[in-house]
């Protein structure tokens, strides 16, 4: 307030000046106040204006240099009257930001403002000083009188200073000069001013600050959560990968081992029982189920005498006779089930391939014999309307007096073995000759004949290649 009514005062004053100044010096106005003209009485007020602004002025800039800054503050009507001065109220994350961003918003106003102002009073100053040396001009090209006045055609104008014009040229620059100084005070108070109100709301910007570190902190863990995933992804496919090398090389294996076995298919391949004793067998892995209807075919080659033994056996805990086909002696191939004997017309001890089939239903025991394709005997009765038991054992070679053992080498079988393959069903006849005449391979449905199926037992049993299948027709 006090700098606003010195600028002003002192403002006034310096208009004033100049106004009499120009009238005194500058040709363009002395004429029509020529007669209105009164030396002293002017004088009278010119020196009182200067007392004035002298002591206004003494007084102000005391006041100025006291180094006191005031704050005003709106306090409501209703307040507390002990206490004029509230506290602010907390404010949120969301208002505090607000409040920072329309405090910033406020002081880029102000500076603006404050600069354009000073941009205007800067181009008065320069308009000022302007006029103030076209009037030194001026003055330098007349003559002064004998008194030491202006010229006598001058002498009548308003604002006549009984002083040396450079005096009061001086003066107005010294005057110039104090309010540019003022002018600058007034930048470098905005300048603070700007300063401190930037600087003002310091718990705002420990919250910024505090929100910064937050999203820092989210942000690493999201980081670390996506190197996280990652990390499960790579193992993942490290162990998809290791699973497929796995797998791979199981495959690489077992070709290796068809290979150098000369197994051209999985199902090329034969088991070999070349001597009878009570040892030497194979058995398969897999077991069957409960079955209502069955078909077995195989692969059958011996030159045994007398009697081929035992090639094919399934016991089950309560039955070791469930399924058996046996020839011993100088009997004929025998089907049993269920301890029920059924004679099949078939003759293979020729030392040549035979490929034959049986198939039975539980349906009045109903069963049928193929031999090279073609159906050589059919009988009922065997061991009708009897389910075939689940969850036995298989023995290629030997007759289970128990479950899975106590063989009897005089009922083992001697010569080759294979494609011993099961259904749980009657095949059609034309599916049996198919196979036969090797124009089609039908694997079993519940028990096929594979390498990895096939277990052999006992020194001197072995897993050989097949020949080919028009090899093992009879005719060949």
């Amino acid at each position: 307030t006090y700098y606003n009514q010195s600028r002003s005062c002192s403002g006034h004053l310096f208009g004033l000046l100049v106004i009499l100044f120009r009238k005194r010096s500058c040709p363009i106005s002395a004429a029509p106040l020529a007669a209105t003209y009164r030396p002293a009485g002017m004088l009278s007020l010119l020196c009182a204006l200067l007392c004035v602004s002298a002591r206004v002025s003494g007084q102000l800039s005391g006041r100025e240099d006291d180094g006191k800054r005031y704050i005003c503050r709106a306090v409501p009507l209703s307040g507390d009257s002990s206490c004029p001065v509230t506290l602010l109220p907390e404010l949120n994350a969301g208002s505090q930001e607000e409040e920072l961003r329309n405090t910033v918003m406020q002081l880029r106003e102000t500076i603006l403002q404050q600069k354009e102002t000073i941009s205007k009073q800067i181009g008065t100053i320069n308009e000022l000083t302007t006029k103030l040396s076209l009037c030194a001009s001026a003055t330098d090209d007349r003559k002064y009188g004998k008194e030491g006045s202006w010229g006598k055609e001058k002498q009548n104008t308003m604002g006549d200073v009984p002083r040396d014009p450079n005096d009061t040229i001086d003066s107005l620059g010294k005057t110039m000069q104090g309010l540019k100084d003022r002018l600058e005070n007034l930048e470098q108070q905005h300048l603070r001013a700007n300063i401190s109100g930037a600087s003002f709301p310091s718990e705002l910007r420990d919250l910024l600050q505090r929100r910064l570190r937050e999203l820092q902190k989210q942000l690493l863990k999201k980081v670390s959560s996506l190197e996280e995933e990652k990390s499960i992804l790579s193992n993942a496919t490290a162990a998809y990968r290791l699973k497929t090398e796995s797998t791979l090389s199981a495959l690489v294996d077992r070709i290796s081992e068809l290979e150098k076995g000369d197994f051209k298919s999985p199902e090329l391949f034969k088991l070999s029982l070349p001597q009878r004793t009570n040892y030497l067998y194979g058995r398969i892995t897999k077991s069957l189920p409960e079955m209502y209807a069955f078909t077995l075919c195989m692969w059958i080659k011996s030159s045994a005498s007398p009697g081929i033994g035992t090639p094919f056996s399934y016991g089950v805990p309560e039955q070791a006779n469930e399924i058996v086909l046996i020839e011993w002696g100088n009997n004929p191939i025998e089907l049993l089930i269920n301890d029920k004997v059924a004679q099949l017309p078939l003759e293979v001890r020729d030392g040549r391939w035979h490929h034959i089939c049986i198939s039975w239903t539980t349906r009045d025991g109903q069963w049928d014999a193929y031999q090279d394709g073609g159906k050589l005997g059919t009988g009922d009765n065997l061991a009708a309307w009897h389910p075939i038991k689940p969850g036995g054992v298989i023995i290629l070679g030997q007759e289970q007096d128990v479950v899975g053992g106590r063989f009897d080498a005089g009922q083992a079988f001697v010569g080759e073995l294979s494609q011993v393959n099961i259904w749980d069903r009657v095949l059609k006849p034309v599916e049996i000759q198919s196979m036969a005449n090797c124009s089609a391979y039908i694997p079993g449905n519940v028990i096929s004949w594979l390498a990895t199926n096939v277990e052999v037992f006992g020194r001197g049993a072995f897993k050989r290649p097949l020949e080919m299948c028009q090899e093992r027709l009879p005719n060949a």
